[in-house]
């Protein structure tokens, strides 16, 4: 996972599907430790974690983004 500068950032969820089957780069946001572990259902906002536009669940497996929704 990259860091926060360089995390990539999606304008929309639309965007966000379009990445189906790359490798999750999650920001995390937590002040009580890293959210991502890996394989599993994550819930995420966009484009940015302080501009909440839209809202997504995205679901790893294999250390791929499987699906969006």
């Amino acid at each position: 996972m990259m860091g926060a500068s360089e995390t990539r950032r999606f304008p929309t969820k639309k965007a966000l599907k379009g990445a189906i089957g790359e490798a999750p780069d999650f920001e995390e946001t937590s002040l009580f430790g890293a959210e991502y572990t890996g394989d599993g259902q994550y819930m995420v906002v966009g484009p940015h974690p302080h501009e909440r536009k839209w809202y997504a669940t995205v679901t790893v497996a294999n250390g791929r983004i499987a699906r969006v929704s």
